[in-house]
């Protein structure tokens, strides 16, 4: 059975930029052999990474949309980890990367209402607060050191 993938590869810096797209496609005949097809190729170039991997602090990414059985992409991964020239891959169902990305969007609207009625929240209290100062009885401040007493006496 076949299913659309994601992978991200991040190549390493010392390839000239302008054989990273023959690299990948020596790597991509392993899907194409199976029966897979190659449904885009992106490569975003050289770039920072965020910790360094094998002792180099920028890389070459890459990312490959294609559909293909659930073996060939084993065996394209097998393939690219032992090659020297790469340093990281990841390789994802498209249908887990589109649910995991929409899950992520929706916690960052949660997250987003939450805060907005937190500030609401905060902007009503300290307003409640002006107003009950202006409406506090000479009195009430009293109680409360009988109540403090109440208690001491209770324990």
């Amino acid at each position: 059975m076949t299913h659309q993938y994601e992978l991200m590869v991040i190549l390493d810096p010392a390839i000239d930029e302008r054989t990273v797209a023959p690299s990948l496609d020596k790597f991509l005949n392993v899907i194409r052999n199976d029966g897979g097809t190659i449904d885009n190729v992106d490569i975003w170039g050289r770039r920072r990474l965020a910790y360094e991997i094998q002792k180099k602090s920028e890389g070459i990414y890459a990312v490959v949309n294609f559909t293909a059985t659930s073996a060939s992409t084993l065996e394209l991964d097998r393939q690219l980890k032992l090659s020297e020239a790469v340093l990281r891959t990841k390789v994802l169902r498209s249908e887990e990367a589109t649910a995991r990305a929409a899950s992520v969007k929706a916690d960052d609207e949660k997250r987003a209402a939450r805060k907005a009625a937190a500030k609401g929240d905060k902007a009503e209290a300290s307003e409640d607060k002006a107003d009950k100062a202006e409406a506090k009885p000479a009195s009430k401040p009293a109680a409360k050191p009988a109540a403090k007493a109440a208690k001491k006496d209770a324990e």
